[in-house]
């Protein structure tokens, strides 16, 4: 099976900034046993502010800036919820 993408939504803000979320079914596999690819970013002045994302090989992580660190997966709705706490971290200058 080939990944499938299942959700997509990009916004972009009137002052550019840019929040997308992509997450495709996946193959159940070692890197992914939940089943689901995802890329969720914030961009700001066209550069990566926050990320969250399971690439291969590398397992589930956070990007803040050129940091990057695990993260617990709990589930898309909270994969969501946390990403858009950390954009609002950002926005808000707390991070």
């Amino acid at each position: 099976m080939k990944a499938k993408l299942i959700f997509h939504r990009k916004n972009v803000e009137p002052n550019g900034d840019i929040i997308e979320m992509k997450m495709w079914k996946v193959p159940v596999s070692k890197d992914r046993p939940e089943g689901v690819r995802y890329s969720l970013v914030y961009v700001k002045g066209g550069k990566r502010i926050i990320g969250y994302d399971n690439a291969e090989k590398k397992g589930h992580h956070r990007h803040h800036g050129n940091q990057e660190d695990p993260y617990f997966f709990r589930g898309v709705d909270v994969l969501i919820r946390d990403f858009y706490r950390d954009v609002e971290k950002v926005r808000r200058g707390e991070i």
